[in-house]
């Protein structure tokens, strides 16, 4: 492991390096995108605009740009540099699934769950072309044969091949040139009669690229395309479905395809010759699986969820795969053998389990965590995070600690118990303890045995025992059945009270009933839930017991009179498992909802929410001490959470959900609607979210100040001139921790530190009073020559969405004019001192490039001779072994 990219709390959804490979573009399940420094391994920049899961991401081949894709249907194309949106393109009606930039067209081509593949022009911003013949959705495309050629992967065993033509590379030779230079620019359309007679003429979906089906390439697998890509250089194709199989083909180039096909005209010559007929030039082509050709299946150990591949220059081919299981797995491939094999070279297996983690538990002393899952037992230390024990077992569904912590029980879903020595890994003893699954296990407090509850209807009393085998001198521990409680119903979960006077045992008939340990009599009966309880606990002293359910909610009792005190709404979803912490009557609650909630069992309080998992919370586990909780997902991952000595005001974590609520609310609303904009195929990029309400009010007030600060300046001008001397002018406190600077450049200096993704949102809910004032400071900043580039940038915005208001306002036609002379002499000042700097920068380029020329020649004679003595050498050794 090399690197670990922090992120927030949303899972990642999509991952696209950059063509330099120094940055990483990651999409969110939120809809956000952030790109990570690789060298820094920090976000550098933050994008907000998608609603939904971003599902695809694509840089274009010099990485200024970034296109996304969406599950709320949208492609957004983003620029890197600025660090900011330039616009959204709506077209799709379900998920997008793929986005690719052409290299040498400003081109995008989509591809979505409604079964189209859409063609983009970004110079216009809009769809110009819709492929249709798709029956099913569209998962996966790509490009290949230097973008001459689109392939598209469905929900079928068929992968369909488009040929790509550009128009302007197709002229008539017989045509006038103003009819070729008008139809090679279909950007530049004039409002002439002639060139709209034109535009009929053609057929106006066929005016930058004309894409013809060619045929299909038949896969093995029977169902959809999960990813289908291409190497870097393009010459490999790989795709697989839902199962674990990667198919890779390798893509004839130009000179290849040439050289098989004069190949195949002499085979055809030569078989013309014996049968003595006409040269069958014309009719000898190569077939699209002869261009196409498959290589080999690569089988993985399980079901593959994505993979990538690197094309080496001796013609081997690297494949990395991402497996179902939590696995990663690479392959080599050697393209130039007769049969091409792959070789699995390495997997990352060690760490976590292969499947769903069902139990977890705390050895006695805080320091051990086990977990256990479907195919193994794993112990790990909580201090270093590793895992220092593996051992297979059947499916576990509870466990516990031996006292001593050298052994471990687990309790499996055929009714097994495992006994497992810690020091040796080894399975020491198996015992059938159940007829069906053995649901819960506890702990007598006395700690000379356990209880545990099955869906036999029965729970069993065990006690530890020392017996003596035949093989060795030594005694080993074991466990022996000392009583049974037959009932009526499935047994789900069982728990002694801390002075082992009680058992509390749930029921599949959604109650749990309470028994004396000693005699087995029934004592209590605790009904009220409307589904059965899943889990529950008893706290220290005796006196509460709390149930969770699959009704979603949690009810605590008194163990005295067996009546409900509080039922409690915990969790959206069922409540999985409930564990007191020690010695208080705090408790944790984890539900299938994803989240782990404590609560005061006294107040009848919610205290704070965990949030982490970004699926179902099967189980978890609170330390002895109660200074760690551990909780495994049905996410692949155990998360351990650590008990700080930073106090918890409960006001305030209520204020922090509150919060959270409200801009949860926020992002849902509806866009604000720019005037001028016709709501079709284009959009503005970002969204609305509670960053951009905060910057526009740091606008707000630092225009305010401004306005103050002007008026009071006015004032005390008044003052001097009515006293006839220097009255000291009192600072804004603002203004001197910026270094006593005037209110102008606060305003200034506020307006830089917007970030530049959200800028434009935040314009947009600026209201309109406060443009004038921005305006006529625009006017003044751009006269210095400060930040001419973002202030155009604003103010260009400003005047499209309040175009009406502003034109109409007679106080800022002076403005206006003002402006329109400074912003063209600064931005021409601007393009000046780019375009010499660029000039110079080209000069150094081809200095370097002759440099480097010269040295590569120098460096290419040394190799020449090298090879040169090699052979001597060589020939030499064959010669004297003859």
């Amino acid at each position: 492991q090399v690197l670990i990219l922090k992120g927030l709390k949303q899972e990642v959804s999509c991952l696209c390096p950059s063509p330099d490979g120094l940055h990483l573009a990651v999409g969110y399940e939120d809809g956000s995108i952030r790109v990570f420094s690789l060298l820094s391994g920090e976000a550098n920049i933050t994008f907000n605009g998608h609603k939904a899961a971003v599902t695809a991401l694509q840089y274009d081949h010099l990485g200024g740009r970034l296109v996304s894709g969406s599950k709320d249907t949208d492609v957004i194309v983003w620029d890197v540099i600025n660090e900011s949106g330039l616009y959204r393109l709506k077209g799709h009606k379900d998920a997008v699934t793929q986005v690719l930039f052409l290299k040498e067209k400003n081109l995008l081509v989509t591809s979505g769950k409604d079964t189209l593949v859409k063609w983009w022009d970004l110079d216009t911003q809009h769809c110009f072309k819709t492929l249709v013949g798709h029956r099913t959705e569209v998962w996966g495309m790509a490009l290949l044969s230097e973008e001459k050629r689109l392939i598209t992967g469905s929900a079928d065993s068929e992968l369909r091949v488009w040929d790509i033509t550009y128009i302007q590379e197709v002229k008539d030779p017989d045509e006038p040139e103003s009819k070729k230079s008008k139809e090679s620019s279909p950007g530049a359309e004039e409002n002439t009669e002639e060139d709209e007679t034109l535009e009929l003429d053609e057929n106006p979906e066929e005016r930058l690229v004309k894409c013809s089906k060619v045929g299909s390439i038949m896969r093995e697998g029977r169902d959809r395309i999960v990813t289908l890509a291409t190497d870097r250089t393009g010459k490999i194709l790989a795709c697989h479905g839902t199962d674990a199989v990667l198919e890779v083909f390798t893509v004839l180039s130009d000179e290849e395809v040439q050289k098989k096909l004069e190949k195949k005209i002499k085979k055809a010559k030569k078989k013309a010759k014996k049968n003595s007929e006409e040269e069958p030039e014309k009719s000898v082509e190569l077939s699209l699986q002869e261009e196409i050709q498959r290589v080999t299946n690569v089988r993985a150990s399980s079901k593959i969820k994505s993979f990538d591949l690197i094309l080496s220059p001796k013609g081997e081919l690297k494949i990395v795969l991402l497996l179902q299981n939590n696995i990663i797995e690479s392959y080599n491939l050697n393209l130039l053998a007769q049969v091409p094999q792959a070789v699995r070279t390495s997997k990352i297996t060690i760490g976590g389990h292969r499947s769903d983690v069902r139990t977890l538990a705390f050895s006695s002393d805080n320091i051990a965590i086990l977990s256990a899952a479907a195919e193994s037992v794993k112990i790990w230390n909580r201090s270093t995070l590793q895992c220092i024990r593996t051992m297979d077992c059947e499916y576990a569904l509870c466990s516990l600690f031996v006292p001593g912590d050298r052994q471990v029980i687990i309790g499996t879903k055929t009714g097994k118990l495992q006994l497992y020595d810690l020091a040796s890994g080894s399975l020491m003893e198996t015992l059938d303890a159940h007829d069906g699954a053995l649901w819960s296990i506890a702990l007598s407090p006395d700690q000379r045995g356990f209880v545990t509850g099955g869906a036999d209807k029965c729970v069993k009393f065990w006690e530890f025992e020392l017996v003596k085998d035949e093989s060795s001198v030594q005694k080993r521990l074991s466990m022996k059945h000392v009583r049974i409680l037959q009932l009526d119903e499935d047994v789900l979960c069982v728990r002694y009270s801390p002075n082992q006077k009680l058992l509390a045992v749930s029921l599949l008939d959604c109650t749990v009933k309470v028994f004396y340990v000693d005699t087995l009599k029934f004592f209590l009966s605790l009904y009220g839930h409307k589904l059965p309880v899943l889990c529950m606990d008893i706290s220290y002293d005796g006196t509460l017991i709390a149930t969770g359910s699959a009704d979603r909610n949690v009810k605590i009792w008194g163990l005295d009179f067996g009546d409900c005190h509080r039922s409690l709404f915990a969790h959206d979803d069922s409540v999985m498992y409930l564990q007191f912490v020690v010695k208080s009557h705090l408790f944790f609650t984890a539900g299938k909802d994803g989240k782990i909630k404590q609560w005061d069992a006294d107040k009848f309080e919610h205290i704070q929410t965990l949030e982490g998992h970004h699926q179902e919370v099967w189980c978890l586990a609170v330390s002895p001490n109660g200074d760690y909780v551990v909780s495994a997902s049905h996410d692949k991952s155990l998360r351990l959470w650590e008990r700080t000595r930073e106090p918890l005001v409960l006001e305030e974590e209520r204020e922090m959900q509150r919060e959270a609520e409200y801009e949860e609310s926020v992002a849902k609303e509806d866009q604000p609607v720019v005037a001028g904009e016709t709501q079709g195929e284009t959009g503005l990029a970002g969204k609305k979210t509670i960053e951009t309400i905060k910057a526009a009010e740091q606008i707000m007030e630092a225009i305010e100040l401004y306005r103050e600060e002007t008026a009071k300046l006015k004032e005390h001008k008044a003052i001097c001139k009515a006293a006839g001397k220097e009255v000291p002018f009192p600072v804004n406190p603002i203004l001197r921790a910026y270094g006593n600077i005037t209110p102008s450049a606060y305003v200034l200096e506020v307006f830089k530190k917007v970030k530049s993704s959200e800028l434009e949102e935040s314009l947009l809910v600026l209201p309109f009073s406060y443009v004038p004032d921005l305006l006529r400071l625009f006017n003044e900043y751009i006269h210095l020559g400060s930040e001419v580039e973002l202030l155009c940038r604003a103010l260009l915005f400003l005047l499209k969405i309040h175009f009406g208001q502003i034109t109409s306002n007679h106080m800022l036609v002076t403005v206006i004019e003002d402006l329109k002379k400074t912003t063209i002499s600064r931005v021409s000042e601007a393009r000046d001192v780019l375009g010499f700097n660029m000039a110079g920068l080209q000069y150094l380029k081809r200095e370097i490039e002759a440099k480097d020329e010269v040295t590569f020649f120098a460096d290419a004679t040394d190799r020449f001779e090298e090879k040169k003595r090699k052979r001597k050498k060589k020939e030499k050794m064959i010669l004297a072994v003859l």
